[in-house]
């Protein structure tokens, strides 16, 4: 790699917040197919980074959402994940870090809008993951996955409806009704904890929810009761 491929890719570096030891690695991971074929034959493309970074993104974003979410359901884990890492999330990353202005793109790719192509920016987003793999292993890719991940997630959480609201402004409606959530016991170890809650709409149990804190088994007991009064949507 010569003087000036190296000034070209270290303001990516920064905007990476990785240091390549072999910098090569990150040439190949901004480098199009078009490049590669058009500009400079033999020279190796992001293909094979790709395939490699998309497997490594996602071990390292079911292991997180796997730990995290310790009582969510496979089906639950697999649409998180499939979200996470679709092309439409990892072009949003990609533009995070200005990936775009980096790559290295054959004359017709670049003058059909390559640059700013969400597929062309996910790939080659997946392909920095898998450079800094092999240049530094799994925990700095680790940590530089999980910068673009931890946000997307913590905004979901925040619009996760809040059912226990929902469902009183439905009750508040006929005054002569009331709720009231009663906790009926506790499963497991103090260090995992499980706390179960029956929700009692006057006398009669119209819900039951089950979570790592009374807040949160309350908040299933709702939306149990929504889902049997047919007010989920």
């Amino acid at each position: 790699m010569n003087h000036q491929d190296k000034e070209m890719l270290a303001p990516l570096q920064e905007r990476i917040g990785y240091r390549f030891l072999n910098l090569s690695l990150l040439e190949t991971a901004v480098t199009h197919s078009s490049y590669a074929n058009e500009v400079r034959k033999g020279h190796k493309s992001n293909e094979r980074l790709e395939f490699l970074g998309d497997s490594v993104l996602s071990v390292i974003v079911a292991d997180y959402i796997f730990a995290k979410y310790k009582d969510r359901p496979e089906g639950d884990l697999t649409k998180l994940r499939s979200s996470l890492v679709c092309e439409k999330a990892l072009y949003g990353y990609a533009e995070k870090i200005r990936l775009g202005q980096a790559l290295l793109l054959g004359r017709g790719e670049e003058n059909t809008g390559g640059r700013f192509r969400p597929s062309v920016l996910s790939d080659a987003f997946e392909a920095v993951i898998a450079a800094i793999y092999l240049d530094g292993g799994l925990e700095p890719a680790r940590e530089f996955v999980l910068r673009f991940v931890r946000p997307e997630i913590e905004d979901g959480e925040n619009e996760i409806r809040d059912y226990k609201t929902i469902l009183q402004e439905i009750i508040q409606k006929n005054p002569e009704e009331h709720l009231y959530y009663q906790l009926v016991g506790e499963e497991g170890p103090d260090h995992d904890k499980k706390f179960v809650v029956e929700l009692r709409l006057n006398s009669n149990v119209i819900g039951k929810g089950v979570g790592k804190s009374k807040k949160q088994a309350e908040q299933q007991a709702a939306r149990e009761a929504l889902a049997l009064m047919g007010e989920l949507k």
